[in-house]
């Protein structure tokens, strides 16, 4: 689909589902369930084996962290390889959008899942509010899109921002493996970060929100329903709240860490942090 393709597009990308997309939904219905058990069961062996395994044979260092750290590592390894998955196939369904934005559904669903899941079971190592809401609206958006074929395009290009979330994770391991601010490894990511954080979840806003302007008040928007709706519109202001909230953060961030360029580099404590 081309972004920003006007009414007729938007009403395809907003009801898609309403008619073909609910039957390919329903055809589809045991691949469906098959594809979340398998993708569950694989990201749970992420966590719990792959990770730390490739984790200490990557960087010894691994092993000094205590068993809090360690969780968080693996759930961020697990984060890492969602984003990089789930970013790759959003562009090609973005591309793609008439031959394959049913396609959706394989990987969307899975990581929110997930990501609750280990947030509640390790609260006191990995648990945070707003990475909770942050999550809790998305799943509730993408019910519409997987369990009712709705809002596909959009859905979809929302994701679009997971390519972000492999520079915030290895700036956390940056810092817990006990990397210099002024680091140039430390550096290059963050300002990679800045500049994919605001391309992926900002510069896109107007995109975005433009499309869905396009398709209010259509017949396809009506048919739809106020909860779908209302799924769509308040996810999506809620995440992109946060996102300028911590756009603010990461840009404060960054600007600190460009000043470190040019500068010695600072010691390092005996516990491996740098001061």
């Amino acid at each position: 689909m081309k972004l920003g393709g006007g009414v007729q597009e938007g009403e395809r990308a907003l009801a898609g589902g309403v008619g073909s997309g609910v039957e390919i939904m329903a055809t589809f219905n045991k691949l469906i369930i098959g594809t979340a058990v398998t993708s569950f069961t694989i990201f749970q062996l992420l966590f719990h084996v792959l990770s730390s395994w490739a984790s200490t044979r990557i960087t010894p260092a691994f092993n000094n962290l205590n068993q809090k750290r360690k969780i968080e590592w693996n759930s961020r390894t697990v984060s890492t390889f969602h984003a990089l998955v789930v970013g790759a196939f959003c562009v090609y369904i973005l591309l793609y959008d008439e031959a394959v934005n049913n396609m959706t559904f394989f990987f969307v669903p899975i990581f929110p899942h997930l990501y609750l899941f280990l947030i509640t079971y390790y609260w006191k190592a990995i648990g945070d509010k707003f990475f909770v809401i942050h999550h809790l609206a998305a799943l509730y958006a993408y019910y519409f899109v997987l369990g009712e074929g709705m809002l596909a395009y959009f859905g979809n290009f929302r994701l679009l921002a997971e390519f972000s979330t492999p520079f915030v994770n290895q700036r956390w391991f940056f810092e817990v493996l006990g990397y210099p601010k002024s680091s140039k490894a430390n550096i290059i990511n963050g300002v990679l970060m800045t500049i994919v954080f605001f391309m992926v979840r900002i510069v896109v806003m107007p995109v975005y929100y433009a499309d869905v302007i396009s398709v209010f008040g259509t017949e396809a928007f009506h048919r739809v329903g106020v909860a779908a709706q209302s799924a769509w519109i308040i996810s999506s202001v809620v995440l992109d709240v946060m996102n300028l909230m911590w756009m603010v953060k990461i840009t404060k961030g960054c600007y600190k860490v460009i000043c470190l360029i040019g500068q010695k580099e600072v010691k390092i404590r005996k516990n491996g942090k740098s001061d």
